[in-house]
């Protein structure tokens, strides 16, 4: 077999798409519109020089645990996944903090009387994670190949988070489990954001929630380096406005979010099509800060500088109030915070004896409001931070604020700030971003970004199974 393609952006699916493609024997230029390749999985000293700051992810349960990934020599091209001592914090107003550690053995006796009722539930995902993994992370089968664990996952998964938490009597079990469903953007009153949690959980213990050395540029860095061994070129600072420029192409796969792809295919869509990309809904937005500090940040539970990720939201109900907030359009009081605080285990991210941190809140899609300043009676982000660790703000040395349009102009595919490319509910869930899939309306353009499936995260397995689809059509092609 052999064709030519053009591989538009280099995201982690993008990037996973050209090595299939290439695997596959086509050959593929992957074009790039910013500076730097990754998209949201960069990173810049955004602060001060010498501080390196993650411009979007920064830790990677799915890149740790992605099928795709874990079959690339990526370790080869630099790549060296750090884990903190605890995958999660989550502290409590009384000076404690709930920890997810990585063995369930040691989670299951730190949850005390919910311990039980933990492990029942992560114990057969946790040990059926290489066969739970590549089920979940394609497009949705009514024939999974391993039907009883799925059918377990898809009973407990497919429920509201707040149902799936009465099986826990402790507030704090219950907390804990509030933070993980709200990676999912979604209310905890919705269907499917339960999934989010137990996937959050499973991962932590399965494979820990890792950072790369260096910085999430290391992870893409990797993913360009196992391209230059298959002699594909990424070439930044190549916007593509119109895959008519192109030229003569076999398969051209698109590495963006549906409004994208209207704009740069637009001529070569089915105007059906076009509609059903425009039914296409974003989800909330994210109002991201990124730090430079003097020092650690002092948490009042100790726990905390343990976990490379802390949750920062309180109780079940604070949380869940504040995603419902969010979900209505309406920004949190209380907003739930999710903070990373990477140089505690990675000491090349910032000069010797100085800290990095990165914190963000969800928020309305395109908001356009200072989520840190100073109203009366309002808590906003740092608030949040200081609530948990007093004396927070005497370490700033420098910020660097991310609004949700600031987030876009930096990365296109982060519309309105929506960093999950796009709403994952039941009905997006199952038709992401249309029944097709990762197929269009032209038999030689496809997409692959994360609002196919299986969704947000950093596995590359939306670049993966786009790249496979597309191979297997073309070659069918080819064969008729």
């Amino acid at each position: 077999m052999s064709g030519k393609a053009w591989v538009i952006g280099s995201g982690p699916n993008g990037l996973a798409a050209a090595i299939v493609l290439v695997q596959g024997g086509v050959a593929v230029d992957v074009l790039e519109a910013e500076p730097l390749p990754g998209g949201a999985v960069r990173t810049l000293e955004l602060t001060l020089p010498g501080f390196l700051h993650d411009f979007g992810s920064a830790v990677y349960p799915l890149g740790a645990g992605s099928p795709f990934f874990s079959s690339l020599p990526l370790a080869n091209h630099g790549l060296n996944w750090i884990h903190s001592p605890a995958p999660l914090a989550h502290p409590l107003d009384d000076g404690t903090a709930v920890v997810l550690e990585r063995d369930l053995d040691e989670t299951k006796k730190s949850l005390g009387v919910d311990g039980a009722a933990w492990d029942k539930l992560m114990r057969p995902f946790v040990e059926g994670w290489s066969v739970l993994a590549p089920e979940i992370l394609r497009p949705v089968s009514f024939f999974p190949r391993h039907p009883f664990l799925m059918a377990r996952f898809g009973i407990a998964g497919l429920s509201s988070a707040r149902t799936l938490a009465r099986r826990f009597r402790g507030e704090r079990t219950r907390a804990l489990f509030a933070g993980l469903a709200a990676h999912s953007f979604l209310s905890m009153d919705e269907p499917l954001s339960a999934a989010f949690g137990l996937l959050m959980a499973i991962s932590a213990h399965a494979v820990g929630w890792p950072i790369p050395r260096g910085g999430a540029q290391s992870l893409t860095n990797a993913l360009c380096g196992c391209l230059r061994t298959l002699e594909c070129k990424v070439k930044t600072s190549s916007p593509v406005h119109d895959v008519a420029d192109l030229g003569n192409y076999d398969l051209v796969l698109c590495d963006v979010t549906p409004r994208q792809l209207v704009n740069i295919a637009g001529k070569q869509l089915s105007e059906s099509y076009k509609r059903q990309l425009g039914r296409y809904r974003y989800g909330p937005g994210v109002f991201k800060v990124d730090y430079a500090l003097s020092a650690p940040i002092p948490w009042r539970a100790v726990d905390c500088l343990r976990a490379a990720t802390v949750h920062l939201g309180g109780s079940f109900d604070e949380i869940a109030a504040s995603e419902q907030a969010v979900r209505s359009g309406e920004h949190a009081d209380p907003p739930f915070v999710l903070l990373a605080q990477p140089s505690l285990f990675d000491s090349s991210r910032a000069p010797v004896g100085k800290h990095t941190a990165w914190a963000y809140c969800h928020v309305p899609n395109g908001s356009k409001v200072d989520m840190l300043a100073k109203l009366e009676q309002q808590i906003k982000l740092e608030q949040q931070i200081e609530r948990f660790a007093p004396g927070f703000r005497d370490c700033i040395l420098a910020r660097r604020v991310f609004s949700p349009s600031d987030l876009e102009s930096m990365d296109a595919n982060l519309v309105g700030g929506d960093i999950g490319g796009g709403v994952m509910d039941i009905r997006q869930f199952l038709f992401r971003p249309t029944r097709s899939h990762y197929a269009t309306s032209a038999k030689d353009i496809y997409i692959c970004s994360s609002s196919t499936p299986p969704g947000g995260g950093v596995h590359g397995m939306c670049g993966y199974h786009a790249a496979k689809t597309a191979l297997s059509r073309w070659n069918a092609r080819l064969q008729s």
